[in-house]
């Protein structure tokens, strides 16, 4: 061994401190370097877009005006919807104070596609008729109409990441929030550096004296860096990585920015693949408000859920989630934050989560799927999911929730009746405006509040006797000297050879034969033979282009069968047939967006209301009036029961071969309503149009209290009253009539043999003088 004052020990000392020193500046190289690249990819990312900001989907706002029939417990209900609080007196925007005929309301700010509206107070006065007067308590006057800020019923957001936010300004965040997230995740956030020191020793005290992790030591900004910069992945290589970005982040950012960028990022729940981000948005997932109108125990909650969004989840785990919520209180309270009273208080509140156990908080992941592809082919799929777009829709809530409870509530209702397996069954229902076409509800399945399957717009199914309207309204129109409503058509069997060498025999439902029947008599009463009669006199070629003209855009074929149905068509699109009936002929293309604007305001696109006529006034008339007949004498007559007394509607029931779809489609003067039942396996269920879809149906259109038809004529529409036995003219003397609508020039013009006219001959008269 070389002694330390021989040259051998002096030469392995010189080389041994070389080697250290240039190892120290080698890594000293690579570590600048790699600071270099981290800093550079912190200042790239942070400085620029930081995130993809979801198009915030809204709902229509609720207009309220003097007239409007509206009760106190319906405008109460519709103000808790949006988020509203009951208060003892009005004390700041999202609050009402209600009473038996009168209800304040502090009106929250909102800007709509057509411009910013303030935040007012109001009064709307109520008595038997609805609403009597709306007062501005600011302005001591009369409003005409006071529109209420839209819901927000979900957000296009980027699938492959599944992230949704709505951003906040540091400003917009409550005092309490900004200093109680602070006092709880990090009380030296505006003392240290990025990492605290302090920290670390504590929390490697603590977990040192427990024998396991039981506290972390990670800063607000560590934090940050973890949900913005990096994955989830644990490791002492991504723990140092951490603290090295946060002290750039630190070193290039005020505190404020980066307390402001932690807001909007951080994870606070989940909603199916939807992962909720930032406070913004978990203050509408949880309370369904603004978060400028948090509470004190809603704060404390959302701080709580911090520590991990899975575990305190507040509808998974209540108790857990209030035990930390209680906890966060008390930090609050022994930091100063709450007053005594204050803790007190907000401990003894519950959790008063909006929508209960079920996650979502209304959300209509159907309708919000009809938006998309409205949008699709207008803008690109990065302008909806990054650019942070506001889309206005025409989704109305109170008709949503008609149409999810009743479809809910009434197939589970029919499958406990026929002793059905709960799940058995599946629905679909679409409910638009007579007028502009636009869309109101859509429930896509039982289970509405999910995403999946949308089977109103991608379950085509054939569409059974709601074909028939078509055949007799070409009929109407193609050959009016040969067809009028009340022609009679031979219920008698029909056999023909097909193409294919197969014969076709049709039967009736119900395997009989009823003899001649008039037109309209044959489609309340759904008869297949008098159909198909109809129908090849016309020529199926003839029957698609009807259908076509009232909004039908698949690919048939001009086959007889076409005449019973065997045309596979989704419920919206079946929607936009019945709704070109329900507006007399005229077609607006279904429509489920008003406007769209930038996150700013500034308006991009308005959807006006777009009108054309496909159909000629008069035959639509008349087979409209027929439907009246298939409710109040026909298959679908089991509504009247439901509707009030002298409320005319019409529509149309639907069953396809071996009971595998029920459907009904029809509408009042205001509504069209569609409503489809089946099995996903196309499983026969048992059900017709009659015992099942309508009983769904005539639900919704009684919750909804559809305005009933005033069946008035069109200018080339006469009626005349009609022996129902001969078809021909009738007056006082005939015992069985109809006032029947024609085709103007197109009534008979002779009298029945009943009718006292009838005898008013000259010839009788000049025999009756002779006499």
């Amino acid at each position: 061994m070389a002694r330390p004052s021989s040259p051998l020990f002096r030469r392995i000392l010189w080389f041994s401190l070389a080697a250290l020193v240039i190892g120290i500046s080698v890594g000293g190289l690579l570590l600048s370097g790699y600071l270099i690249q981290l800093d550079q990819e912190i200042r790239t990312r942070f400085a620029g877009s930081r995130w993809a900001l979801p198009a915030q989907v809204y709902a229509a706002a609720q207009d309220l005006y003097p007239g409007r029939k509206l009760d106190a417990p319906e405008l109460r209900h519709e103000l808790e919807r949006l988020g509203y609080r009951p208060s003892e007196v009005l004390n700041g925007p999202g609050t009402f104070v209600a009473s038996k005929d009168r209800i304040d309301v502090e009106v929250r700010a909102f800007r709509f596609w057509d411009g910013p509206q303030p935040q007012y107070k109001i009064a709307v006065k109520m008595d038997e008729a609805g609403i009597a007067e709306i007062q501005d308590l600011e302005a001591d006057a009369p409003r005409d109409i006071v529109r209420l800020d839209p819901m927000l019923i979900g957000s296009i957001y980027p699938q492959a990441q599944g992230e949704d936010r709505v951003l906040v300004r540091l400003d917009e965040v409550p005092e309490l929030l900004r200093k109680g997230l602070v006092a709880v995740e990090d009380r030296g956030f505006y003392e240290h550096f990025g990492i605290s020191v302090r920290g670390i020793l504590r929390a490697a005290l603590a977990n040192l004296r427990a024998g396991h992790a039981v506290q972390g030591a990670s800063t607000i900004t560590q934090q940050l860096v973890k949900n913005f910069f990096l994955t989830p992945k644990r490791d002492l290589r991504r723990k140092a990585k951490e603290a090295l970005m946060a002290l750039l982040l630190e070193a290039h950012y005020s505190k404020d920015e980066i307390l402001e960028a932690y807001f909007n990022e951080i994870h606070l729940g989940q909603d199916g693949d939807r992962a909720v981000h930032g406070f913004g948005l978990g203050s509408r997932f949880y309370f369904n408000k603004p978060i400028s109108e948090l509470r004190t125990h809603e704060i404390a909650l959302l701080v709580g859920v911090v520590k991990g969004s899975s575990a305190y989840n507040p509808r998974r785990n209540p108790e857990r989630a209030k035990a930390r919520r209680d906890l966060v209180l008390k930090v609050f309270f022994e930091e100063g934050l709450i007053s005594e009273d204050e803790y007190t208080s907000a401990v003894a509140e519950p959790l008063s989560i909006a929508g209960g156990k079920g996650g979502s908080v209304e959300r209509y992941p159907a309708f919000v799927d009809l938006v998309r592809r409205q949008l699709k082919g207008q803008y690109q799929d990065v302008d909806l999911t990054n650019e942070g777009l506001r889309i206005f829709t025409t989704l109305d809530p109170r008709t949503q929730e008609v149409l999810e409870s009743d479809l809910s509530e009434g197939i589970s209702k029919l499958e406990k009746d026929r002793k059905l397996k709960e799940g058995t069954l599946q629905t679909a229902g679409v409910v638009t405006s007579v007028d502009g076409g636009e869309v109101l509800a859509i429930v896509g399945g039982r289970e509405f509040r999910y995403a999946g399957f949308n089977r109103a717009l991608d379950s085509r199914r054939s569409i059974g006797s709601l074909a028939k309207p078509f055949v007799f309204l070409t009929a109407l129109h193609q050959q009016p000297d040969r067809f009028n409503l009340h022609t009679i058509i031979d219920d008698e069997p029909i056999s023909m050879k097909l193409p294919n060498k197969q014969v076709w025999a049709p039967q009736n439902y119900d395997k009989k034969l009823h003899g001649p029947q008039p037109l309209y008599m044959a489609l309340a009463q759904s008869y297949n033979l008098p159909t198909v009669r109809a129908g090849l006199e016309v020529g199926a070629a003839k029957v698609l282009e009807t259908m076509k003209a009232t909004g039908y855009y698949g690919d048939a074929q001009p086959n007889p069968s076409v005449f019973l149905g065997a045309v596979d068509i989704a419920p919206l699109d079946v929607a936009q047939m019945y709704g070109t009936l329900a507006a007399g002929g005229y077609q607006s293309k279904l429509s489920a967006i008003r406007s769209v604007t930038t996150k700013e305001g500034e308006a991009l696109n308005r959807y006006p209301i777009k009108v054309k006529q496909t159909l000629p006034e008069g035959p639509t008339y008349l087979i409209n009036w027929a439907m009246t007949k298939v409710i109040s004498l026909g298959t679908g007559r089991a509504a009247l029961s439901a509707v009030p007394p002298g409320t005319s509607l019409a529509g149309k029931t639907g069953t396809t071969d071996d009971l595998r779809d029920s459907w009904f489609a029809g509408f009042g003067a205001d509504r069209v309503a569609v409503v489809w039942m089946g099995r996903d396996d196309y499983k026969p269920m048992g059900f017709t149009g009659s015992s099942g879809a309508l009983v769904l149906w005539t639900r919704v259109m009684k919750d909804l209290q559809v305005r009933g038809l005033d069946m008035v004529p069109p200018p080339d529409v006469e009626e005349q009253l009609t022996d129902t036995y001969t078809g021909l003219k009738a007056d006082e003397g005939c015992q069985s009539t109809v006032l029947l609508p024609y085709l103007r020039g197109r009534a008979p013009t002779e009298f029945a043999p009943c009718a006292k006219s009838a005898v008013n001959t000259p010839l009788d008269w000049l025999r009756e003088i002779f006499e």
